[in-house]
């Protein structure tokens, strides 16, 4: 059996499970968590998060010293028709990860979504707040929490919200899209968040392990399980986000800015009902953690200077 967390000190020894390399935050973590240790990528292909019944097997075989879950079932809309699928992915076999790295003694870091919760808060959500999710989706991320926290093994989880990266389908590289075939666009004004840069988590996270493995405190807080909203600082609307992505692109001459219209949720209807406040607050990854973290505008200004 592999050595606890607080028996390892030298980070660059840590052998690192990273499942969902392929997606959008797993393409971030791969290159941010090298820094940190052995990264062993896992895609689809090696660890299919829809059948749970073959993960336990799959990692013991690779016998990582850490876990790092990016691997979701992230189509909010279609979720609700495959309602099923989701929990799956994102529930059930989010608790076959839990159990795997509780039998062989190493954490999981897993993430999660501002969808755990109904938006009908004034303030931003803290970690404490009871969730009440929308949509299938929703559901089926809190499931994943519940189910780790039911394993009780050592983890962190993430929640973050609005994520997007220079490639893969997000809402800043639909906006791009949409610009080269459109006029106007018309962007909900009313739901409110902070736009997460896929990178800006992915930093965070390899600062969160070289904490964990530096400090008994962190080591402690990893070990009984710790919940941590991780999003980019600032607020805006969609509406606030489209203008600056257009802003942005066209001092880079990445694109012409289309005609934005600001519109209510109500006038873009979706399967999924959203949160209207998807704020999540970051004091105690800044307190708790120590982490710092970009303002919104200036992470959207990294990943388009990373755009060919």
């Amino acid at each position: 059996m592999r050595a606890p967390p607080s028996a390892i000190r030298n980070t660059s020894a840590v052998r690192i499970l990273l499942t969902g390399c392929g997606g959008q935050l797993g393409g971030a973590l791969l290159h941010a968590l090298a820094s940190v240790g052995e990264v062993i990528a896992a895609d689809r292909s090696s660890i299919d998060l829809s059948k749970p019944e073959q993960i336990a097997e799959r990692v013991s075989a690779l016998r990582p010293e850490l876990i790092v879950n990016a691997a979701a079932y992230t189509d909010v809309e279609r979720a609700e028709v495959e309602s099923d699928a989701a929990m799956t992915v994102n529930g059930a076999s989010v608790g076959q990860l839990a159990r795997a790295a509780r039998d062989l003694a190493v954490p999981l870091i897993h993430y999660s979504s501002d969808y755990v919760f109904d938006g009908t808060k004034v303030t931003p959500y803290v970690e404490e707040d009871l969730p009440a999710p929308l949509s299938a989706y929703g559901r089926s991320k809190l499931e994943g929490e519940n189910q780790i926290r039911a394993v009780g093994c050592a983890h962190l989880i993430l929640r973050t919200s609005w994520v997007y990266a220079a490639t893969g389908r997000n809402f800043l590289t639909t906006m791009l899209r949409l610009a080269a075939e459109r006029e106007e666009l018309r962007v909900v004004d009313d739901q409110w968040g902070a736009p997460t840069f896929a990178g800006s988590i992915a930093t965070a996270t390899a600062e969160l392990i070289k904490q964990t493995y530096a400090s008994e405190a962190a080591r402690a807080r990893f070990q009984s399980g710790d919940t941590v909203h991780l999003v980019d600082s600032g607020v805006t609307s969609w509406f606030g986000f489209a203008t600056e992505i257009f802003e942005s692109a066209a001092v880079r001459k990445r694109v012409r800015a289309p005609r934005l219209v600001p519109i209510k949720a109500m006038e873009f209807p979706t399967k999924a009902r959203r949160p209207a406040n998807s704020r999540l607050s970051i004091e105690k990854a800044q307190t708790v953690w120590s982490l710092t973290v970009p303002d919104w505008r200036d992470a959207l200004a990294e990943c388009l200077s990373q755009m060919r």
